[in-house]
């Protein structure tokens, strides 16, 4: 008996806009894969395109490296308000810094 492998479909519900994730179908090749994705989500004119994938083909990814500590994906944004302060804070220190210096030459 041929074991069923588990395919993962991502469709585009008009052109020029992404593909999202729109389930998965289970299938004994690609063919039946293909056949399986069409009927579930292509049948009722609500995808322009299917993308068929077998999940073993998916890489899943658990760590991300942000090194400079910028995380766009934020859904406040960057954290300028912090940045913008502790560089204020600089520019303060560093102009006291230089006007005692010239007071003491």
């Amino acid at each position: 008996m041929r074991r069923e492998l588990i395919y993962e479909v991502f469709r585009q519900e008009r052109k020029g806009q992404p593909f999202q994730h729109a389930g998965s179908v289970e299938a004994a090749d690609d063919h039946f894969a293909d056949v399986y994705a069409r009927e579930q989500y292509g049948r009722r004119g609500e995808s322009t395109a299917l993308w068929v994938v077998p999940r073993s083909a998916v890489l899943e990814i658990h760590e991300f490296v942000d090194e400079l500590n910028r995380n766009c994906h934020r859904v406040d944004g960057y954290p300028l308000r912090e940045k913008l302060k502790e560089a204020r804070e600089r520019a303060v220190s560093a102009k006291s810094a230089s006007a005692l210096s010239a007071g003491e030459g």
